[in-house]
């Protein structure tokens, strides 16, 4: 299929993941979060799976946008059941390893990937991605409901103010401009993040690269992701969610040339092993912290969801555009993703420099929108 047949492929995953995030998000502010993570996960697995036998490419983009659903629907829940439960001394850190978990995930595809895609085929590669449905046991039997929103759910049932529509409180203006901002600073991450994930495409395409060289550096430069996150985290617990961020943006503009305008193959793992560290990874290191403390515990799951979702569906849209001007323009990969990444990072330090400083905050049960 052609690269931008693809493309768009993954940029339909990403919108579906606003109507996942979204919804399941509403429903976890209504019925609690263990319920819903668990529904995101079967739904995420199950269209894998189906995904992996399909007769037509437009069958596989059926179910590739179904599974985005899915995708949506577990970060938002996950983040805000992690965020909740875990003391606020510590959030940052436990954000950022709850992150780099997405890190230690693309680690894993991309040795799989390296070591047995030509057995596995690309059918295999998406059954293997029905693996976390292996944590709805563990979930069901030992995952409690945090304590804050039981308390907030029973006070508004005893006062009779239930939010019962979560999604419009957070266009009021109260938290209109909270949640613009949110959705800005998200989409300028998604920039910097889908123009990334276009590099082992560049490492195809623009270099020829065979797939156990196309897999190193994108393992390095994951495995530096989940360091990233960890460390940043705890940076974060310190000197703040926003300077943090910025420091991390800043240093990754910088950075970007040097792996993706040569053909050294030693200064492409080396700089991919240095952006895992910074715009690669170290850059969403706060996403669950600095989200789920901007938002009150009524609606914290409906907001996180909608604005990372949304962020990333806009974000998502880079994922295209650098495939349009690699192939019709001739430019290759590497000149579209450089532009993509450094605006990606301009925008981001904008977006979190004229947002809130949210270290410390403890999140309450008190009533705050209803």
């Amino acid at each position: 299929m052609p690269i931008t047949d693809v493309a768009w492929a993954v940029t339909v995953t990403l919108w579906m993941r606003i109507v996942g995030g979204t919804a399941n998000g509403w429903l976890a502010d209504r019925i609690g979060r263990k319920g819903p993570l668990m529904l995101s996960i079967a739904i995420y697995s199950i269209c894998n799976f189906i995904a992996g036998f399909a007769p037509s490419f437009w069958f596989l983009f059926l179910f590739r946008s179904l599974l985005g659903i899915g995708m949506g629907a577990e970060w938002p829940v996950g983040a805000s059941l992690a965020m909740e439960s875990w003391p606020v001394r510590s959030r940052g850190l436990i954000a950022g390893i709850m992150q780099g978990g997405w890190g230690l995930g693309f680690l894993l595809a991309s040795g799989v990937y390296g070591l047995f895609y030509g057995y596995l085929g690309w059918r295999g590669m998406l059954w293997v991605g029905v693996a976390p449905a292996l944590l709805l046991v563990y979930i069901f039997r030992y995952v409690k409901e945090p304590k804050v929103w039981l308390e907030n759910r029973r006070q508004q049932r005893i006062q009779k103010r239930e939010v019962r529509a979560p999604l419009v409180s957070i266009f009021k203006p109260a938290l209109l401009m909270t949640t613009l901002n949110a959705c800005w600073w998200t989409a300028s991450g998604a920039v910097v993040a889908y123009s990334l994930n276009l590099f082992a495409t560049h490492l195809q395409v623009d270099l020829h690269l065979s797939p156990a060289l196309v897999a190193t550096p994108i393992i390095v430069g994951n495995f530096s992701f989940f360091l990233a996150c960890t460390g940043w985290g705890w940076v974060a617990d310190r000197i703040g969610r926003r300077w943090t961020l910025i420091i991390i943006a800043a240093v990754g503009i910088p950075l970007t040339p040097i792996y993706l305008l040569t053909h050294n193959y030693t200064l492409i793992v080396v700089g991919m092993l240095l952006q895992g560290f910074f715009a690669g990874g170290g850059i969403n290191s706060q996403n669950a912290s600095y989200m789920t403390e901007r938002f009150p515990t009524e609606v914290r799951a409906t907001a996180s969801g909608f604005c990372y979702q949304a962020g990333i569906g806009v974000g998502g849209l880079v994922v295209p555009l650098i495939a349009y001007f690699a192939v019709s323009h001739h430019t290759g990969f590497a000149v579209p993703m450089l532009i993509a990444g450094v605006s990606g990072c301009v925008s981001f330090i904008a977006a979190v420099f004229l947002g809130p400083e949210t270290r410390g905050k403890v999140l309450l049960a008190e009533l705050e929108v209803a």
